[in-house]
């Protein structure tokens, strides 16, 4: 079984980085939209890379594709509090298409990494 540290994998660094920029602008948002929206945005982004990490520290290549299903979960939901968020005009237009760029160069990642893990593990 060929074995890689999760925080090795392009996938999980990408998931980061989204997870830090929702962080830096949320800091940036006044108390009531920071409880609401902001700690919501926050959770989904940052579950993206917890369940990449550990599907990849469950040890199954069964446990690993359900937890990167998962992962995918909660970045749809963060493309849905991105939505609310710029709705109730809380995200620039540029904060918006750097979010952007990178959830589109990461939920293809995680469908890759999804295809790979079945061909690594056996």
């Amino acid at each position: 079984m060929v074995s890689k540290r999760f925080q090795d994998l392009d996938v999980y660094r990408l998931a980061e980085k989204l997870s830090e920029e929702i962080w830096n602008i949320v800091q940036e948002w006044k108390p009531l939209p920071q409880d609401t929206i902001g700690k919501q945005i926050i959770r989904s982004a940052d579950s993206i890379g917890a369940n990449i990490a550990e599907g990849a520290g469950r040890g199954s290549f069964q446990d690993n594709k359900r937890f990167i299903g998962m992962a995918r979960g909660s970045l749809y939901e963060t493309q849905h509090w991105l939505r609310r968020a710029y709705c109730r005009t809380l995200l620039t237009q540029q904060q918006l298409d750097r979010l952007k760029l990178c959830i589109d160069e990461l939920a293809p990642r995680l469908n890759a990494y999804l295809s790979s893990i079945g061909k690594t593990e056996n």
